[in-house]
């Protein structure tokens, strides 16, 4: 399958940067900067499931190519927009858009743009950054991309995509249920996002504090409330199960949120927080915990757009 990457960054350039290692035909669709660096020096991952060096095919939104097989989306909420605009010319009617940005409202703009049929789901689970040198790191034991049709049936074009993923140095599991998993990762991403950057601190200290630990507890319970009366397809006892998940990370975990914070870069704060609190109000649905890792982080918003 010809696969398309957008962006080269620490999610999407981590799970290209494995297909390319098993010899999949990868191009990555990125800007004109970072072709250039990339030209210079090559999709370098720094891993403890193996280090790489490749020398990727690139293409920048300027140029032109036959559609591709499957698109690969895995910016930040806030540059969707623009990244739907970058991949309409190297699509087609029978290519398949597959996101792993966290949350659920941005298969609505997906939908919109290429057609409810061929937006298909997916989620990740892996701790990446990008280092200043442009190397991607991979820390996180856990390294899985979770992809499936939203219908949950078991298509010849998800056949074909699982035979593509297989065989990988990465977990691409292929889910017959990808609807209630993007749900349970929004759930646990919302939670461990809000509380580490509204606490400033990995989750370890947090979560040693009894009152640390019910915080993270209410605000699962408040989230899965939303979402249940949502109708989201969730899990009964969802939030206890994400809760206890949250209890087995190493203490020194940090959630990607609070990373963008320290580095002083833009959240996806509207996209996860957001999105259910407008939810909440709908409903009229008592969320105090939720109301105040919003408002932290609206806070901060606000102090690094006067401060640019």
């Amino acid at each position: 399958m010809k696969i398309l990457i957008v962006g080269a960054g620490a999610i999407g350039g981590y799970f290209g940067g494995r297909l390319l290692e098993k010899g999949e035909d990868v191009t990555f669709l990125v800007r004109e900067g970072r072709k250039k660096k990339l030209q210079q020096t090559g999709l370098k991952i720094q891993s403890k499931y193996g280090d790489l060096q490749l020398q990727p095919k690139l293409i920048t939104k300027k140029e032109q190519s036959p559609p591709f097989d499957v698109v690969l989306v895995s910016t930040k909420s806030y540059q969707l927009a623009d990244a739907i605009e970058d991949i309409q010319p190297f699509t087609g009617p029978n290519t398949m858009i597959l996101p792993l940005l966290n949350g659920i409202s941005h298969l609505q703009p997906l939908v919109r743009a290429f057609g409810e049929e061929r937006v298909i789901g997916g989620l990740c689970f892996v701790e990446t950054t990008l280092a200043e040198d442009g190397t991607i790191v991979q820390t996180s034991p856990v390294h899985q991309l979770i992809y499936g049709e939203r219908t949950g049936k078991k298509t010849e074009r998800i056949e074909k995509l699982e035979q593509a993923f297989s065989g990988t140095k990465a977990e691409f599991i292929k889910s017959d249920n990808i609807n209630q998993e993007m749900w349970h990762k929004y759930l646990f991403i919302t939670a461990m996002s809000g509380i580490t950057s509204m606490m400033e601190s990995p989750i370890g200290p947090i979560r040693d504090l009894e009152t640390g630990r019910r915080t993270i507890q209410v605000l699962l319970q408040e989230l899965a409330a939303i979402m249940e009366k949502m109708g989201a397809p969730i899990q009964p006892g969802i939030a206890d199960t994400q809760l206890s998940r949250i209890e087995s990370m190493a203490a020194g975990m940090k959630s990607s949120m609070q990373r963008d914070i320290e580095k002083l870069q833009p959240t996806e704060a509207e996209h996860l927080q957001g999105y259910l609190l407008a939810r909440a109000k709908e409903l009229e649905i008592p969320v105090p915990v939720l109301e105040i890792i919003y408002t932290k982080l609206k806070l901060y918003e606000q102090k690094i757009n006067t401060d640019k």
